[in-house]
C-alpha cells in the first residue's frame, strides 16, 4: 500500500468512527430528556442563532429538550434605564418592590427571544409560569427583597408539554401562592428542574468556560484532552477539583474572578444535581459553536462533564468486542510498536484481555498473560490516539497489576520497542531475555530486539 492510499484510508476511518459515534448517541440518547441553561451573554452574542440552530437540530435527533434563558443583562439594563439601584449579595440580586414588575417584564422579553428564533426554526415552544416561590425574606439581617427561591416545580404539566413536542421555556420568575411574583436564579432553576423531572443531561451554556490547568490547579494525574480541558470528572474527582481550587492561596482571589466564581459555583450546582438523579451535568464554553452537539454526539465532547457512574469503565473482553479491539490496536500494529494480531488470535485469547469502553464503544485494551504461577506478562496495551491524554493507559496496567497482585503472583514483565519510557514511568525496570519463561523466550526474535522489563509485585 502507497502512502498516499494509507493517508486515505487513515482519513476514511478516521471520518467513519466520527459517524459511528454520532448514529450510537443518537440510538443511546433518543427521547432522552436535556435541560440548557443559556447564559444572557450568550443570548446577547453573534453566537445565539448558531446555538438556536444547534438545539433545532438536537430536537429533531429525538432529545426532548427544555430551555431556562438567563436574563440578568437584561434586567441590568431596564433597572439602570429607570434609575433603580440594586446590589449583590450571595450571588443574589436585592432590590426594591417597585422594581419587580420591571424585572418580570425583562425576563419574560428574553424568554420571547429565545421563543422566536426556536420559531425562525420551526420549533414550537412555550413560555409559562410553572414555577411556585418563595421571598428569602431577612436571612442575618439582610433583606432580600423581591429575591425568591423556589419552592415547587410543576412536573406534570412540563412532561405533558414535552409529550405534546413541545419545548418549554422558563422565565427567572416564580410566583408564590398567591400570586406574587419573585426574581429566582435562572442557573438554580435549571439544575432544580433537572431534578426534578430527573433528567438524562442538564448543560450550563456559558461564555468562556474551560476548565483547563491554565486557569485553575488541577489534581495529580488529571486526564486532559487534545486541547488540554478536563474532559469529563466523577462526582468524587469534581469535590477534589472544588476544594482544591478554593482552598488554594493561589486561587485565593477567585471572588473578585467572575469566571471562576462562576465556575465553580457551577460545578457544586452540578455535583449536587448529579447526586440528586440526574445523569450528566456539562459546563460548556457558549463562546464556541456547535458546542452543543460536539458535546452530546461524541465520547470526549467539548467542554466538561460531570456524572455519577455510568461513563467510562473498564472491563473484560468479550468475543463480540473483537472487532473493536483490532481497531485499536491497527495504529500501534502498523507503527511496530505491538505485534501482528488476527481476528482468529484474538479469538482464541480474548479471556486474558482487559478494554476500557467509554459508552458502550472500546477505546483500549490490554491483556495479562498469565505463564505459571510466579508471572505473567502485560501485552497488547493499546489507547485510541484521541483518547491517549485521559490517563486510560495507567488506568488499564494498574487494574492488571492488582489481578496479578490477587492471585499471589510474583511478578509481572512486559517486552517493548518503543514505550520503554512510558513502562519506567508506572515502575517497570530492565531485565534480561533469560528471565523470561521458556515459551515467551522462544518468541523473542533478534529482528524486533524488544527490551524486557519487569515490575515485581512483592516489593509493592
Amino acid at each position: 500500500m502507497t502512502a498516499c492510499s494509507t493517508e486515505t484510508n487513515n482519513f476514511v476511518q478516521t471520518k467513519a468512527e466520527t459517524i459511528r459515534d454520532v448514529i450510537r448517541y443518537i440510538g443511546k440518547f433518543k427521547n432522552a430528556t436535556v435541560v440548557i441553561y443559556i447564559d444572557s451573554r450568550i443570548i446577547d452574542s453573534p453566537y445565539f442563532s448558531s446555538h438556536i440552530r444547534d438545539i433545532s437540530l438536537i430536537k429533531q435527533a429525538g432529545l426532548k429538550v427544555i430551555l431556562v434563558p438567563g436574563a440578568h443583562q437584561r434586567i441590568d439594563s431596564i433597572l439602570t434605564e429607570n434609575k433603580i439601584k440594586w446590589q449583590i449579595s450571595n450571588g443574589i440580586r436585592i432590590t426594591e418592590g417597585r422594581s419587580m414588575p420591571l424585572i418580570k417584564s425583562a425576563a419574560f422579553e428574553v424568554a420571547d427571544t429565545v421563543m422566536t428564533s426556536l420559531a425562525g426554526e420551526k420549533v414550537t415552544a412555550v413560555i409559562g409560569n410553572w414555577v411556585r416561590a418563595r421571598g428569602f425574606g431577612v436571612i442575618n439581617g439582610i433583606d432580600y427583597g423581591t429575591a425568591g427561591e423556589i419552592d415547587r416545580i410543576d412536573d406534570e404539566i412540563i412532561n405533558k408539554i414535552l409529550e405534546d413536542g413541545f419545548v418549554p421555556i422558563f422565565p427567572c420568575i416564580g410566583w408564590s401562592l398567591n400570586g406574587k411574583p419573585y426574581n429566582i436564579s435562572s442557573m438554580s432553576l435549571a439544575s432544580q428542574i433537572a431534578v426534578h423531572i430527573k433528567a438524562d443531561k442538564l448543560f450550563f451554556l456559558v461564555p468562556d468556560v474551560e476548565i483547563n490547568g491554565e486557569n485553575f490547579i488541577l489534581p495529580e494525574n488529571t486526564g486532559l484532552s487534545q486541547e488540554g480541558k478536563i474532559p469529563a470528572m466523577n462526582i468524587q474527582e469534581t469535590d477534589t477539583f472544588i476544594k482544591l481550587n478554593e482552598k488554594n492561596a493561589a486561587l485565593a482571589e477567585a471572588e473578585n474572578n467572575p469566571l471562576k466564581s462562576t465556575v465553580l459555583s457551577i460545578l457544586k450546582m452540578a455535583k449536587a444535581a448529579c447526586q440528586k438523579g440526574v445523569v450528566r451535568a456539562h459546563l460548556l464554553n457558549g463562546s464556541i459553536t456547535g458546542t452543543l452537539p460536539c458535546e452530546i454526539f461524541s465520547d470526549l465532547g467539548s467542554g466538561t462533564m460531570i456524572y455519577s457512574s455510568g461513563y467510562g469503565k473498564i472491563r473484560a473482553m468479550k468475543r463480540e468486542d473483537v472487532t473493536q479491539v483490532l481497531s485499536v490496536m491497527t495504529p500501534f500494529i502498523q507503527k511496530g510498536i505491538l505485534l501482528a494480531r488476527t481476528e482468529k488470535d484474538l479469538e482464541q485469547t480474548y479471556n486474558d484481555y482487559i478494554v476500557f469502553e467509554i459508552d458502550g464503544a472500546v477505546r483500549a485494551c490490554a491483556a495479562l498473560h498469565i505463564y505459571d504461577k510466579t508471572q505473567a506478562e502485560i501485552a497488547a496495551v493499546a489507547v485510541d490516539e484521541t483518547y491517549s491524554h485521559i490517563g486510560i493507559g495507567p488506568k488499564l496496567v494498574g487494574y492488571l497489576i492488582e489481578k496479578a497482585k490477587a492471585i499471589n503472583l510474583e511478578s509481572l514483565f512486559i517486552l517493548t520497542t518503543q514505550t520503554a519510557d512510558w513502562f519506567e514511568s508506572l515502575g517497570f525496570k530492565e531485565s534480561v531475555l533469560e528471565t523470561l519463561p521458556p515459551e515467551r523466550k522462544a518468541k523473542w526474535t533478534k529482528e524486533r530486539s524488544s527490551k524486557i522489563y519487569r515490575l515485581p509485585l512483592c516489593e509493592m
